[in-house]
């Protein structure tokens, strides 16, 4: 009798995939454009400031005034979307594109009760999640459970996303970092304006893949305890790119070819490592640990769930067990 491990064969054939999409050029890859030369140093050090020189301390997120509209409205639910400013600083400003300075978020909440009585949580984006559609499915449910979401559209995506930018193709190396450091600030400053402008009574931050990736990052960083929960999120992006599938679409030659006009020969062995140090500033083992650890819930998953992810159907698999796993989360808080 002959058994096969269907997660593995999944596993072969997403690497098979990757590697024909890139290779044959159906797909611009990652980071064609290099390394982002000062903007990448620029980050490189703005990054290692994110951490607060005593344990538990950190600073306070900025005021955002938010711009609404109204989209639809029922008897029960009202779901609106919003703009502001990116609360980021002149430095981190300057170095986003300018399609990117301006945040959206859609904002879905019950109808005829109190926010103090309400939870509400911040949906982060995963690569390539560039509308609201696909997180606001996630939070008509929590409807019925008093929980609000809010949306959050990533800079580089959407909207927001430069002109010459394919997809979510990124340009540069730095466009990643920046995303996540724009990310975080964005996120947490809506934090902020729920629980002291809005009212909410608890909030949580939740993400899939790589929005689970900055949702770690914001349930560490941000000076109050939110429920936070990370779903199916390497703990860094050197796991996507480096070893896993998005390997086969980066611009590996051309981040070579731009260190050797710099007169840095290196072999693309040796340009995997230099990217595996740039990368390693996102990994979440190296930031502070919560205000309550108990609050936050790491989802992991098996090699062929993650496939199924690849084809939607995560969602539609494990959205009870999502739920439940954020109503624990709001109880520890």
């Amino acid at each position: 009798m002959v058994t096969v491990n269907l997660g593995m064969l999944h596993y072969v054939l997403d690497h098979v995939y990757g590697a024909f999409m890139h290779r044959t050029k159906i797909s611009p890859p990652f980071f064609s454009r290099g390394w982002g030369g000062s903007k990448l140093e620029l980050l490189e050090r703005l990054i290692k400031q994110l951490f607060p020189e005593i344990e538990g301390q950190n600073w306070p997120p900025s005021l955002i005034q938010p711009i609404w509209r109204t989209i639809w409205e029922t008897q029960t639910a009202v779901l609106r979307e919003g703009v502001f400013r990116t609360p980021c600083d002149e430095q981190l400003m300057s170095a986003l594109p300018p399609e990117s300075h301006n945040a959206r978020v859609a904002f879905l909440a019950p109808k005829c009760v109190p926010p103090q009585k309400m939870a509400c949580v911040v949906h982060l984006a995963g690569t390539g999640d560039h509308t609201f559609e696909r997180r606001l499915r996630l939070g008509g449910p929590l409807l019925k459970e008093n929980i609000a979401t809010v949306v959050l559209e990533s800079p580089f995506y959407g909207q927001r996303r430069p002109l010459l930018q394919r997809g979510a193709k990124l340009l540069c190396v730095s466009d990643l970092l920046l995303l996540g450091r724009a990310t975080i600030e964005e996120a947490r400053c809506l934090l902020h304006w729920l629980e002291w402008e809005a009212g909410f009574g608890k909030m949580g931050v939740c993400g899939l893949s790589m929005g689970g990736v900055h949702a770690a990052m914001v349930g560490s960083l941000h000076p109050t305890p939110v429920a936070t929960l990370p779903f199916l999120s390497p703990h860094s992006a050197v796991v996507a790119f480096c070893e896993g599938i998005l390997k086969h679409g980066t611009a590996w030659e051309a981040l070579r070819e731009e260190l050797a006009a710099k007169k840095v020969a290196m072999t693309l062995e040796e340009v995997r490592e230099r990217m595996r140090n740039v990368l390693s500033l996102t990994d979440v083992t190296r930031f502070p640990i919560p205000k309550i650890p108990n609050a936050v819930i790491f989802v992991a998953a098996t090699v062929s769930t993650v496939f199924d992810y690849h084809h939607e159907e995560v969602l539609k698999m494990d959205s009870q067990h999502f739920f439940a796993l954020f109503f624990l989360s709001f109880s520890l808080i």
